[in-house]
Parts: structure tokens; C-alpha cells; sequence
């Protein structure tokens, strides 16, 4: 079973930055896909970036396009997401999943294991 924990939330001004991580329990071979979602007040879930694990592929939802990077660190068994000027539209719970299999997914319907999520507040 895989178990994903995140962190790295906050409170930070319009233009300022965030690290999120994403702590992996344990790892399937390596055709999952690994995702950051998030959930904004009052709205449903929305796909950021993709990751693949084994050709560390990456994709962005347009909003996230030269702001945001996704990572994996294979050593330490973690996915971040870099997020650069901040907007207060970004404001969301954020959450990282998982995927089973080769094809990946934008529909958050799709993922099979899930992190509790981790609050980011942008604000001034």
C-alpha cells in the first residue's frame, strides 16, 4: 500500500514561493504516475503536474506554466513542487496522489492512493 504525507505549507505574500513535499512510504515498480492536485475554497479538485517516476517526465496545467516545477528525488523517496509567484488564486489545500499503470490521467478521479493534503494561503 502505498501512503503519501505532505508538507510545506503556509501563509505567503502575493509573488513569494513555496516548497511542497511529498513523503513516499513505499514504492511500486516504477510505472506510476505521481501527481500535485488542489482543492480551492469552495471548489472541486484541479490537476497541477505530473510526474512520471520512471522517465521523470513532466506536464503543468496551464496556470502553472514557468511558475511551478515538480520533482523527484528517487533517493529519498520524495516528490516536490517548487511554486514560484505566488498568485492569491493559488490558494488551495494541496494534495499528492498516485497513479497505477503506464497512461496517466488530468482527472483526479483516475488516482488511486492520496496524501491528507497540505494548506497553502496566498495573501497579503
Amino acid at each position: 500500500q502505498v501512503q503519501l504525507v505532505e508538507s510545506g505549507g503556509g501563509l505567503v505574500q502575493p509573488g513569494g514561493s513555496l516548497r511542497l513535499s511529498c513523503a513516499i512510504s513505499t514504492f511500486a515498480p516504477s510505472t506510476y504516475w505521481m501527481y500535485w492536485v488542489r482543492q480551492p475554497p469552495g471548489k472541486g479538485l484541479e490537476w497541477v503536474s505530473s510526474i512520471n517516476t520512471g522517465s521523470h517526465a513532466t506536464y503543468y496545467t496551464d496556470s502553472a506554466k514557468g511558475r511551478f516545477t515538480i520533482s523527484r528525488d528517487t533517493a529519498k523517496n520524495t516528490m516536490y513542487l517548487q511554486m514560484d509567484d505566488l498568485k492569491p488564486e493559488d490558494t488551495a489545500v494541496y494534495l499528492c496522489a498516485a497513479k497505477r499503470g503506464i497512461s496517466s490521467s488530468e482527472d483526479p478521479k483516475n488516482y488511486d492512493y492520496w496524501g491528507q493534503g497540505t494548506q497553502v494561503t496566498v495573501s497579503s
